[in-house]
């Protein structure tokens, strides 16, 4: 297969401007994809772009990697309802530099190599820009027609917040990323998630208008959940690919407690196993679905990608000592093995409660296991609470001294994945 082929077969192409295939099978292409650094870390929303940068790169072509030091400023209003807190330079340039480090462990930046991965800063070329310049050589070639017929501009314009001059100006200032990128890198192709197309086609119409050159573009579906639920997200936040903000055992379980129905689907986007094994994993996973074989290889595979082997191994590790023999007293894990176990939460609680005596309840919501009193009543009435893993059956039980491991420790499990620890503290 070749690339669109590859990326096709994968579920990785939404939108496709005529002629990119015939590029990419023409001529070692440089192709990017912009990366905004609103935040510190990236989150597995983002790995469908890294993704189609490392396909790009193992197909033979030349990916860039531009992170939007100047973009980052102005703020993307594709997919927004209302316009976003602008960020501070020292914030901004912190942030830049943390989303660089974690791109370059995903691309090859071997100089030896021809296809090379490479990494840029929009900020380098448009801090020397002026606003008079701007308009000048840059405005005048799209008309404001043209940028009110994009849906991510006409929805705002529509919407109850408008929209401001600030963030109008967005598709201009990637499309000339787009111009700089082709007029001095020969970059010919721009990929993005689906919301991005009206962007990205700013920037091929700039190029043909400015520089009558021909340029393309390929965009991927935006992902969603099977349950409608909002991909990347869970009750407690973000799946960041930074380990600090969520462990690799987190981010692990995340993939691990995928449904069958989106697993099916994130095998193919978010792994490199070829198209026959795919196909053996799934028909052997429908033969037996309750060895979750399906969840285990795209857990195993999407972690050692992210976070390597050594990570993957801990995640595992954690994992059983967790969930792999539930009935083995609780006794039988050290306050060495509480105290590592990664993606559990943590609290501390005033010793001197619990030796006094603390019913259930508000020793659930006053740890923050629980948001509040009511939740944890109704959890325990539905028998999805457990202490020390032993299951509670009585709204009116006490925690006690009698109830700490090791002398300082209560281990909280809430549904089947939630876990909590909690430190007593004098």
């Amino acid at each position: 297969m070749n690339l669109i082929e590859e990326l096709s077969w994968r579920g990785m192409v939404q939108d496709i401007m005529p002629g990119t295939a015939e590029q990419l099978g023409k001529e070692m292409t440089s192709g990017y994809i912009g990366f905004d650094p609103t935040a510190d870390s990236l989150h597995i929303g983002s790995l469908v772009p890294i993704l189609l940068l490392v396909h790009l790169q193992k197909a033979g072509h030349k990916p860039i990697a531009l992170v939007g030091g100047a973009t980052g400023m102005v703020g993307d209003p594709s997919g927004k309802s209302e316009e976003r807190n602008l960020l501070s330079e020292e914030t901004l340039n912190h942030n830049l530099a943390c989303v660089k480090r974690q791109l370059e462990k995903f691309l090859d930046f071997d100089p030896s190599k021809p296809n090379c991965a490479e990494m840029a800063n929009n900020y380098d070329w448009f801090r020397d820009i002026s606003f008079l310049h701007f308009i000048r050589d840059v405005g005048k070639h799209i008309t404001v027609n043209y940028m009110t017929s994009k849906d991510s501009v006409r929805k705002r314009l529509e919407g109850e917040n408008g929209m401001s001059f600030t963030e109008f100006t967005y598709q201009l200032v990637q499309g000339y990323d787009f111009y700089w990128l082709y007029t001095h890198k020969n970059c010919k192709l721009q990929m993005g998630g689906s919301d991005q197309w009206g962007n990205i086609t700013t920037g091929t119409e700039l190029i043909r208008r400015k520089a009558a050159g021909e340029a393309f573009a390929l965009t991927c579906p935006l992902l969603t959940k099977s349950d409608g639920g909002k991909f990347g997200k869970t009750e407690k936040g973000n799946i960041w690919l930074d380990p600090e903000k969520t462990s690799p055992y987190q981010f692990y379980q995340f993939w691990l407690n995928a449904t069958d129905a989106d697993a099916e689907k994130w095998i193919r986007i978010f792994t490199f196993l070829p198209r026959p094994e795919i196909g053996s994993i799934l028909e052997r996973h429908k033969l037996q679905p309750e060895d979750r074989l399906l969840q285990k290889t795209l857990a195993r595979e999407i972690t050692v990608f992210v976070h390597g082997e050594s990570e993957y191994a801990h995640a595992i590790h954690t994992t059983e000592r967790l969930f792999a023999n539930q009935s083995a007293p609780i006794g039988s894990l050290s306050a060495a093995d509480l105290e590592s176990l990664d993606g559990v939460i943590k609290f501390e609680y005033l010793r001197e409660k619990i030796e006094k005596g603390v019913d259930i309840v508000s020793f659930l919501a006053e740890t923050g296991s629980f948001s509040s009193k009511g939740d944890a009543r109704k959890m325990i009435q539905q028998g999805g609470v457990s202490l020390n893993r032993e299951k509670v059956s009585d709204v009116a039980m006490s925690v006690t001294g009698s109830s700490l491991l090791h002398g300082k420790y209560i281990l909280i499990q809430k549904g089947k994945k939630s876990y909590y620890l909690i430190e007593a503290k004098d």
